[in-house]
């Protein structure tokens, strides 16, 4: 047992290695960067793809698409207008992990972005624990989950900085309850600035893309 926590150790002790020097290099070229985590089908490409449509003409967007078997997700938002899309596919992985993002990155022009999107494989387990060298963690919860999810996997909740409860246009269909999770998340993380969105109708669309142009030009300030 001991050998195997020391293993686990090194692994994420090169981990966090590697995550310092991507952040670095990053933050040298003024990108924001953020890494979107939720459990599988609650609408992290449906929320880039609308993000694209709005903001391609106005922020240079690159996006890293993890996904466990399959490069679906990356032609989609290729498909919604990204130019700068690179697939990541972990053959099994259940989780994103630094070493990965460092071997997608130079096939990325870092000089021609000013906003980043790592999207992580759906896991609210694994993904907790490897830093990838992003700004802050962006966790997505659907109304199409239970609202208890913020309890059941407090790690992911206490590490994100951003969560956004996607699919609201759905909440006459389960007893799912809007303040119910805000409570469960900010008893885990009373620091959660928190959206509220619709994909389909639009709610709550406008104030993610407001505060992600404000995000970029923040990240702009304090680097210079």
């Amino acid at each position: 047992m001991a050998q195997k926590i020391d293993i686990k150790k090194k692994v994420l002790s090169e981990n966090e290695r590697l995550a310092a020097e991507i952040r670095q290099q990053l933050k040298e070229r003024q990108i924001a960067t953020l890494n979107f985590v939720s459990s599988p089908g609650s609408g992290k490409t449906s929320l880039l793809e609308k993000t694209l449509h709005a903001l391609k003409d106005e922020l240079r967007i690159g996006l890293i698409a993890g996904d466990v078997q399959t490069e679906n997700d990356a032609n989609r938002l290729v498909n919604a207008g990204g130019k700068m899309v690179r697939p990541l596919v972990t053959g099994g992985s259940c989780h994103l992990d630094a070493r990965m993002i460092s071997r997608v990155l130079p096939e990325m022009d870092l000089e021609q972005l000013d906003l980043l999107f790592i999207e992580n494989v759906g896991n609210l387990v694994c993904p907790s624990g490897y830093d990838l060298g992003e700004d802050m963690k962006v966790v997505l919860i659907s109304t199409t989950e239970g609202d208890d999810k913020p309890l059941k996997y407090p790690s992911m909740f206490r590490r994100s900085s951003v969560m956004v409860i996607n699919k609201i246009d759905l909440l006459s269909t389960s007893d799912f309850s809007v303040e119910r999770v805000k409570q469960n998340a900010l008893s885990i993380n009373a620091n959660l600035r928190i959206f509220e969105t619709s994909c389909r109708s639009g709610t709550g669309l406008d104030l993610w893309y407001d505060w992600l142009q404000s995000l970029v030009k923040t990240e702009k300030v304090h680097r210079d």
